[in-house]
């Protein structure tokens, strides 16, 4: 463990009782970020829940806890509370999450990046995976150069070419939209791995879109329209961003839009003007990543959530526990 980790464990560690104290005085919301409902054969960035696991999940949610939708009124909740969101709109949202949801009959909020929606290309970090992680014969050096990086990688062995993965999602979640373009396409021309269907990691499709916010379940949210690190963008690219994706959202679906997420949604993944912009866009609560709970006094406009990963119902009601202090 780094000396940083440390420091965040010793934090964390010392924070719990003030916490507890709060919790008491107010009754708080914890909520849950999901991405996927799916098994999959290969998941690098641990977005996928099978769902077994997820059925489990939430039949504990609901036989534990009052379980509230994400755009409702929090400053009532009489006990503890739980929300569900997930981000990005994938297909299994629809195929997979959704009838469990509804079997359970429990609300959830999805936040959609707009960009993906009716495409087959995949996720930029699908392409890498596909890329970096399958099977295809690769050259044994890859080379990236332009004004803001420049290095060679060797791509001989698996773990290179799984370090070059982690390395390369960093470096393509920093930047902004063309570069990420222009990077895609150098690698794609590297590799000679050509863009293929999104397959399994593809998106809903405006159709697929509006039979889910036709469930009386379901909310829907924004999420940007490229899924860009608003952080890295300046102040008129977010606000196309922030205001592209809810357009673009009440348009397909004729409904207004109220909430939001941050992609990635660590807090140096927006900025303060992130912020004010989804004030001004007419959202009433946007969604951050990082761990706490909502009450009456956080702010709606960066409210925490918790990642939830692929956890047996054993594992997860143990790290459920967790969240109400962390």
């Amino acid at each position: 463990m780094s000396v940083n980790d440390l420091k965040r464990a010793a934090r964390s560690w010392l924070c719990r009782p003030v916490k507890r104290l709060l919790n008491r005085i107010d009754p708080p919301v914890v909520v849950l970020l999901y991405h996927r409902v799916a098994t999959l054969p290969c998941d690098p960035e641990l977005l996928a829940v099978t769902p077994d696991n997820f059925r489990a999940q939430l039949r504990h949610l609901k036989e534990n806890f009052p379980v509230v939708r994400f755009p409702g009124e929090w400053t009532k909740v009489a006990k503890p509370s739980v929300a569900i969101t997930f981000d990005d709109g994938y297909a299994d949202n629809l195929l997979e999450a959704l009838p469990i949801l509804e079997e359970l009959e429990l609300p959830a909020t999805f936040f959609v990046a707009t960009g993906s929606i009716g495409r087959e290309e995949e996720f930029w970090w699908h392409q890498l995976e596909r890329i970096f992680l399958g099977q295809s014969p690769l050259p044994p050096r890859f080379k990236l150069n332009d004004e803001h990086s420049g290095k060679s990688w060797s791509t001989v062995t698996r773990r290179e070419r799984e370090e070059l993965y982690r390395e390369l999602v960093g470096l393509l979640k920093d930047g902004d939209t063309g570069r990420r373009t222009q990077w895609l396409d150098r690698i794609r021309d590297w590799s000679g791995i050509a863009t293929g269907g999104a397959g399994i990691h593809r998106t809903v499709t405006p159709e697929e879109l509006r039979l889910l916010a036709a469930s009386p379940w379901v909310t829907i949210g924004a999420h940007t329209v490229s899924h860009s690190r608003l952080s890295s963008l300046p102040p008129r690219a977010q606000r196309e961003e922030i205001r592209g994706s809810k357009e673009q959202l009440e348009g397909w679906l004729g409904k207004e839009i109220s909430t939001f997420s941050y992609p990635f949604g660590r807090r140096s993944d927006y900025t303060r003007c992130s912020v004010a912009l989804c004030r001004e866009a007419g959202f009433t609560k946007a969604a951050s990543n990082f761990p706490g709970q909502a009450h009456r006094w956080s702010d709606p406009y960066q409210i925490p959530r918790h990642l939830v990963r692929d956890w047996p119902v054993e594992i997860f009601s143990v790290k459920l526990k967790g969240f109400w202090t962390r």
